[in-house]
């Protein structure tokens, strides 16, 4: 992916994490939706290192094709 198609996942992640926080709560679908807020958020660390992989590669002179999406436990290791 480039930096345009990064970008735009981004984008797609943050709103459909706006539209499920926005639903109205039905609590027998609670954990689904927890479960589902979770995987979003994480696949935007995984958006977010991608994208700092890629300005860090150009940084340096280096091919910032090279930059690839690393795990989740990975990328959700750093917080730790």
């Amino acid at each position: 992916m480039d930096n345009n198609q990064v970008h735009h996942r981004i984008e797609e992640l943050v709103k459909e994490e706006q539209e499920l926080r926005d639903s109205a709560p039905d609590q027998a679908k609670l954990p689904a939706r927890a479960a589902q807020l979770r995987a979003i958020e994480v696949q935007l660390d995984q958006c977010w290192d991608l994208l700092r992989q890629r300005q860090a590669r150009m940084r340096a002179g280096e091919n910032p094709n090279d930059a690839q999406l690393r795990p989740a436990d990975e990328v959700e290791g750093y917080r730790q």
